[in-house]
């Protein structure tokens, strides 16, 4: 039997992952567990999400699949942050005999929900045709990432890596963490580039420490289980409860759809998109950083470098008009979120100087309107300004946000394969 969980959690507290934790261990009564349960992030524009929009998924074997699923049911329900009006918890399951006729409906819509923005009706839709057991809590929005990570368990060829959560005990919930950041550097200097986002060494920042009252204590983010357990044994902290390695879509880039044209992007997805830089980079107020991209559809929309991108709006600003570029983001409010950019073309950066004298070598000041240009102290003159090409301050190739700034599915630079591209990690 598979198992998939969603919407248990809110922004005050709480964490599906961690109820998937107590049940790996709890479940254990009923069955075998295997090893490594999902941890799916589903599309991160999604307006209901309460923090990182993550659902959980279990594998069983077990003989009682009954006693299971009254097990799951309610610990869910005891355990959810029932009180927040944006949490709406939804269980679905799957049985082996059901698996193979749902496997590839359910992996599409795992597919879709890392993409696109579902309805709970289509999620119920599906639940009531294929006749899967399932239980959905208020509105039943859950049943949505729960039906996702149920496809995402029965289609295991995606793209994945691990995650080590440590989870704190109860009665320290809600308070300050007490961690000690130099482990988590040394931790990260020992294990770099295997593990990653542990720490963001440009801005001196821990960044795999949650600030939020949930259960998280921290994460560690890497490319296999052992890996990030080796990290995780080398952090100094507050005692944990209880911790759990999971397989996840995190680092991957699968919410990202490739277009061929600017043309038909549609709010609240996320793409990979081409164009000519049609407006210079300006920073607006609160220090985010913008500017425009267009193609041969005609269209152009707008780019955006946002504050907490630190340094890599310097990176941006570097950019003028004819450059091409190609843009990694999600679109929302008619603006596309970089996370990662690649340089394809620059262009030739000119800028015009007022002639040198040729006599005493200081710059010629204008002789007036239309008269072009004289040397005061020479009398010499001139009737054209100077060009000259300066040298581009950026080159061709992919560049990323750092890691205080990065979103849970974008795959680190670390992580791409080798291409005719140049690779700029953040570090």
């Amino acid at each position: 039997m598979i198992i998939g969980i969603d919407d248990t959690d809110s922004r005050e507290g709480m964490c599906t992952t961690y109820l998937g934790a107590l049940l790996m261990e709890e479940l254990q009564q009923y069955g075998s567990v295997r090893e490594y349960p999902l941890l799916v992030r589903l599309n991160p524009t999604i307006p209901y999400k309460t923090r990182g929009n993550a659902c959980v998924g279990i594998s069983i074997g077990t003989h009682c699949p009954d006693k299971v699923m009254e097990h799951v049911i309610s610990k869910v329900a005891a355990m959810s942050a029932m009180e927040c009006d944006m949490t709406n918890p939804g269980v679905v399951f799957v049985q082996d005999d059901e698996a193979g006729r749902v496997r590839d409906v359910l992996g599409t819509f795992f597919q879709r929900a890392v993409r696109e923005v579902l309805s709970i009706e289509e999620a119920k839709s599906i639940i009531a045709d294929i006749g899967l057991h399932s239980r959905g809590f208020k509105n039943g929005r859950g049943l949505i990432g729960a039906l996702a990570a149920c496809g995402a368990l029965l289609n295991t060829g995606w793209d994945h890596t691990f995650e080590y959560i440590a989870y704190r005990q109860r009665d320290k919930w809600g308070t300050p963490r007490n961690v000690y950041k130099e482990s988590f550097f040394a931790a990260d200097d020992a294990t770099y580039p295997a593990t990653w986002d542990t720490v963001d060494i440009s801005n001196e920042l821990v960044v795999c420490v949650p600030h939020s009252p949930d259960p998280v204590l921290y994460g560690i983010r890497g490319r296999d289980p052992f890996v990030v357990k080796t990290a995780a044994e080398m952090i100094v902290s507050e005692p944990m409860e209880r911790s759990c390695i999971y397989c996840t879509n995190q680092g991957t880039d699968m919410h990202l759809i490739p277009m061929d044209s600017i043309f038909g992007i549609k709010e609240m997805q996320s793409y990979i998109v081409s164009g000519l830089v049609s407006c210079n980079p300006f920073t607006i107020a609160g220090g985010h950083t913008i500017f425009s991209i267009s193609d041969s559809s005609g269209v152009s929309i707008e780019c955006a470098a946002f504050e907490p991108t630190k340094g890599f709006r310097s990176l941006v600003r570097k950019l003028v008009q004819g450059d091409v570029v190609k843009v990694y983001g999600s679109f929302m409010n008619k603006t596309l979120n970089i996370e990662k950019i690649e340089v394809i073309s620059l262009v030739p950066l000119v800028v015009f100087h007022n002639p040198e004298c040729p006599s005493c070598g200081k710059r010629m000041g204008s002789a007036g309107r239309g008269q072009g240009y004289r040397c005061k102290k020479c009398g010499t003159r001139s009737s054209s300004l100077v060009q000259v090409h300066q040298k581009r301050e950026i080159g061709p190739g992919i560049y990323e946000v750092p890691p205080c700034a990065r979103r849970h599915l974008a795959k680190p630079l670390i992580r791409m394969q080798p291409s005719n591209s140049k690779i700029f990690p953040s570090r």
